[in-house]
């Protein structure tokens, strides 16, 4: 006479049974068919998250090659300007001298259309409220008689001077992006501590 083996207990896999049960046959996972259609549901819900996850990332990648050197250029003088608005974020306004509740800027000293070869440069962007900027052209005279205090006569005078003009590529834009992200999540973190 052979000993059978008697199986031994098992915990449903159905998430929101969890029940103990001894299989009654090899390879069962649930305790009931009704557990067993609950755990199939959820497995298609998984599965419908997973494809649609996957689905995002591949229209954001067509979306990344589908992007000009305009559109890189954008988002690294975005990225740019979200750090000057931070570095700057305890100065006033740097043509008003106030600082107030309302919008701020990044504003160009020489501005990128005069002088887009030090567009990205860090010594020609302050802070500077929007009435300033947007209604008073950047007020540019008080503008530069700040900048002479915060940076010195020298530094303005070769901000002022004629500059090389420079062609960015596209690798060059991107990796601008990444430092200057990665410069304002450092202030970010500076900040909450």
């Amino acid at each position: 006479m052979l000993a059978t083996k008697r199986p031994k207990p098992k915990t449903c896999k159905n998430p929101l049974c969890r029940a103990s049960f001894v299989p009654q046959r090899l390879g069962q996972a649930v305790c009931s068919p009704k557990c067993a259609l609950a755990v199939v549901e959820v497995k298609k819900t998984k599965e419908k998250k997973s494809l649609a996850l996957a689905g995002r990332r591949e229209i954001k990648v067509r979306k990344e090659k589908l992007k000009t050197r305009a559109d890189h250029a954008k988002d690294t003088q975005q990225a740019f300007n979200e750090w000057v608005r931070l570095r700057d974020a305890d100065l006033p306004c740097v043509s008003c001298g106030r600082h107030h509740d309302g919008q701020y800027h990044a504003g160009h000293y020489r501005t990128v259309a005069a002088n887009p070869a030090i567009r990205f440069e860090p010594l020609n962007v302050h802070k500077q409220c929007a009435p300033c900027n947007n209604h008073k052209s950047g007020d540019i005279v008080n503008y530069r008689i700040e900048l002479v205090k915060r940076i010195g006569a020298e530094a303005v005078e070769w901000l002022e001077g004629p500059h090389e003009p420079k062609r960015y590529t596209v690798e060059q834009l991107k990796a601008m992006t990444a430092e200057y992200r990665a410069k304002t999540r450092e202030l970010k973190k500076g900040q909450a501590a």
